[in-house]
């Protein structure tokens, strides 16, 4: 009986074509004959994983006279998705020259990811999160889609995927950071490698997920170290240095990092060839900013204090602070584990000490020429502090760590 059906639905899609292109009219008598009889299947098979989720293949087969002469298949993790991708690529698959389209040899996103990463490995590696979330995302059955199939829906798609219980039942703010990675991909892979992606697929996508009632965007983090925290912390730094003096100082880095408001990685980067004796500033290279990182150079202002730590390390190395930044990340964790001090990152730093700037009531361009924030707006949630004083003055600790002996290891970087 399945023969007799999938024969007799063919019969009635080759009929059917005929008689459409008939109701054409004149655009009929320049067809040539391969093309009228031209019919279409479609299959959507639920299939399940291993852990237990289920996802669904949908498939169209294209036949000209009886022969099969083209065939496509994408799977997604909702049956209303494959539906939709079934609808659409059969209306685009009717267009004359579809076929031949078609037929061009996509490439993938998990194609496009490697491609990606191998070329900003050249001019400077990414971020560990980065990287991994990109290849975490290469990994799926998202990275087999190719180029001319990634849509709006297929990105949502995949979105809420992530948002289930079968894709990690993650928040929205982190799916929302997957997108961003993705879209850093996609924004090239046009302009620089001539892949056929929808540059306007990521946009629309944002934009049906927040109709969707999602919040895509990460929640601001207000953590601040207290003055207690800040004791333990650098009591124990204190202690390793006394006990391995080459090790990274960890006592100037936090410092530095607190009053100069600087990232963990610039920290690392910046060159004694790059500061300003008369205007007491540092070239920061290659900062963060949305949209572009490398080449971003930006001269930063240091206050007093950071210009002080600054000026307290030797000058036996190209770098101010010879330390990776890897290196300082496992340091400052590994000391808030031992002290049993939770949710304090190296980061909250940077947010301390620009949250100090406007409690000393610096207004904000003038806290910007520090943080190096180029959108104003983003400084605003920290103008309710204004006014609340330094309570960081006559701090003890400030001496203590520009006091500090610097001993710097043999080789390189530690």
């Amino acid at each position: 009986m399945g023969v007799w059906y999938h024969f007799a639905q063919r019969i009635y899609s080759v009929f059917f074509g005929v008689f459409r292109r008939f109701l054409d009219g004149a655009g009929t008598m320049y067809q040539s004959l391969s093309e009228l009889y031209q019919s279409t299947m479609a299959t959507i098979r639920a299939r399940k994983r291993t852990d237990g989720s289920v996802s669904y293949t949908a498939q169209i087969r294209l036949f000209r006279d009886g022969a099969q002469v083209y065939q496509e298949s994408q799977t997604f993790a909702r049956k209303q998705a494959a539906q939709a991708w079934v609808r659409r690529r059969e209306a685009e698959l009717d267009q004359p020259g579809a076929i031949e389209r078609a037929n061009r040899k996509g490439v993938t996103v998990q194609d496009m990811i490697k491609q990606y990463l191998d070329e900003m490995e050249k001019v400077r590696p990414l971020g560990k999160t980065k990287e991994a979330t990109l290849n975490a995302i290469a990994a799926t059955e998202f990275g087999q889609t190719v180029d001319s199939a990634i849509n709006s829906q297929r990105l949502v798609d995949f979105a809420l995927w992530r948002m289930s219980k079968e894709g990690g039942g993650v928040q929205p703010q982190t799916a929302g950071n997957d997108l961003a990675h993705l879209g850093a991909v996609l924004s090239i892979a046009r302009p620089a490698w001539g892949y056929e992606v929808d540059i306007h697929a990521m946009a629309d996508a944002r934009k049906v997920l927040r109709k969707l009632g999602y919040n895509m965007k990460s929640r601001e983090r207000d953590r601040r170290p207290t003055k207690d925290e800040l004791d333990k912390v650098l009591e124990h730094f204190v202690g390793i240095q006394q006990r391995r003096p080459s090790s990274i100082n960890m006592l100037k880095v936090t410092g530095f990092a607190l009053f100069s408001t600087r990232r963990q990685d610039e920290i690392g980067r910046m060159l004694w060839e790059d500061v300003d004796e008369e205007r007491q500033r540092v070239m920061v290279r290659d900062m963060k900013n949305p949209g572009q990182k490398i080449g971003n150079d930006v001269w930063c202002h240091l206050p007093d204090e950071a210009w002080r730590i600054l000026k307290s390390m030797p000058k036996e190395r190209a770098e101010i602070f010879p330390y990776n930044s890897s290196s300082i990340a496992t340091a400052w964790a590994k000391a808030c584990k031992f002290l049993m001090i939770e949710n304090l990152h190296f980061h909250d730093l940077r947010h301390d000490g620009v949250s100090r700037l406007f409690e000393m009531d610096w207004d904000i361009p003038r806290v910007a020429s520090v943080s190096g924030h180029r959108d104003w707006n983003s400084l605003r949630r920290y103008t309710h502090l204004r006014g609340r004083g330094d309570h960081y003055a006559e701090w003890p600790w400030l001496e203590k760590i520009i006091q500090a002996p610097v001993k710097l290891g043999a080789w390189g970087k530690q």
